[in-house]
């Protein structure tokens, strides 16, 4: 902020002595800048403004408007002191303008151990109760920005997910039977990561999907090697419910033990209080322990309901 004069006309009172304020305003500029009243060319022909103003040594203190008279309509000197008082006022260093619009950004930090989406619901909530003059408004920026405008392409990024699963599911397993039985487990992980986010009082931001689709991918990987292995035994000759009980038992451990190891690296970063991280950390958690736990049961019953077809050797 800095410190400026303001020149406040008293209306009524220049408008009762037929003091219009343009003159007011003429005569103030006339002191303050001065006023180009014209030109002369010197005898090499060369031009130069004539500019009227106060003596010099007065043009950058407050002596420039002092003694100044303004002449009415009728021609009559009124001293400015009558119809104008002098007042220091604070006004910004620079004006910022967004759309033609002028705003006023307000910037803060939130505190260590609160969340950013639960303090901006209770500033918006505070201005939605303000009565704001005519012609003005708010709008939040931040995470809040950033995240509506990384929801809006989210939609292409879900479809070409999609598309990239189905696409490496027909090429691993050449049947649609197996697809749906991998694809099952998603469902599973979603239900764990939607309880941890509620759980630690997380919303659903673009990082909790992005954890979302992060998580999907673990899933289905670990699904892979137990669908493609209870294929293999039903290949050697075994039964489809010998074949969906060895796989169980064979991939149990190392599907729990790669579980557990990502759990636990993902421990730290869930733990910590930063929003950018943490959520994502909170989603691939959650998740992992619940497809980890209901696919052992879900995986192998919609098997042995859709038994994909598979030649024996």
């Amino acid at each position: 902020m800095k410190s400026d004069i303001r020149v406040a006309i008293n209306k009524e009172k220049a408008a009762s002595l037929g003091i219009p304020s343009a003159y007011i305003d003429r005569t103030v500029r006339l002191a303050v800048a001065g006023i180009e009243a014209g030109s002369f060319n010197d005898d090499e022909g060369n031009s130069h403004p004539i500019l009227v103003t106060r003596e010099k040594e007065q043009l950058n203190t407050l002596g420039a408007l002092e003694n100044l008279y303004i002449n009415n309509i009728e021609g009559r000197a009124i001293p400015l002191s009558q119809v104008a008082s002098l007042q220091f006022v604070a006004t910004p260093l620079s004006i910022n303008h967004e759309n033609k619009i002028r705003t006023v950004s307000v910037f803060s930090q939130i505190r260590k151990g609160y969340l950013a989406d639960n303090v901006t619901r209770d500033v918006v909530k505070k201005l939605e109760d303000l009565k704001l003059p005519a012609g003005y408004s708010y709008s939040i920026g931040g995470e809040q920005e950033a995240r509506e405008e990384s929801f809006a392409g989210l939609t292409t990024i879900l479809l070409v997910t999609v598309f990239l699963f189905i696409a490496i599911l027909i090429l691993e397993f050449k049947t649609f039977r197996s697809i749906l039985i991998v694809l099952s487990v998603v469902p599973l992980g979603i239900v764990g990561a939607v309880l941890a986010l509620w759980i630690t009082g997380n919303s659903l931001s673009f990082v909790a999907v992005v954890g979302l689709i992060a998580l999907a991918g673990i899933e289905v990987k670990n699904t892979i090697l137990l669908v493609d292995f209870t294929n293999q035994l039903r290949e050697q000759g075994k039964s489809v419910d010998d074949a969906i009980r060895e796989a169980g038992e064979v991939r149990f451990l190392p599907i729990i033990l790669t579980s557990m190891m990502a759990i636990g690296g993902l421990m730290p970063i869930a733990l910590s209080v930063n929003p950018l991280i943490s959520p994502l950390a909170v989603v691939l958690i959650g998740g992992l322990i619940s497809s980890t736990l209901l696919s052992r049961v879900v995986t192998p019953v919609v098997y042995k309901l859709i038994p994909p077809k598979v030649e024996a050797v």
